[in-house]
């Protein structure tokens, strides 16, 4: 399995002000759905933060989403292992295909690959 990159998902009510903040240590913008934004490192494009409201195509906003290089093995080893997914492998309007689990302390995550 091979990890492309790691993101925290913040939930956040005030994007903008978010926006605003994180620009003062050094994040541009690198993508804005309107319900989610992104935040990335200009010297280190992996580095980044997301802030959202809620996850307009799921039942539950994830708490760090995991870029992985092939996201249908990923989704195999997970049902193979008895792991909750939370929302179906799916391939998602923005370009991404992704599913979300469950980690055994209940925090979802959001396993991605860009198509």
């Amino acid at each position: 399995m091979t990890v492309r990159r790691v993101v925290p998902n913040v939930q956040s009510s005030a994007v903008e002000e978010s926006r605003e903040f994180y620009s003062l240590l050094g994040f541009e913008e690198v993508m804005d759905h309107g319900w989610i934004m992104t935040m990335g490192s200009p010297s280190h494009p992996t580095a980044q933060v997301s802030f959202m409201a809620a996850d307009k195509t799921a039942p539950v906003a994830p708490d760090l989403s995991v870029e992985v290089e092939d996201v249908d093995a990923a989704y195999a080893v997970m049902r193979a292992n008895g792991a909750e997914i939370v929302h179906p492998l799916q391939d998602e309007e923005w370009g991404v295909r992704r599913f979300l689990v469950r980690d055994p302390d209940g925090h979802v995550v959001n396993v991605l690959g860009h198509r």
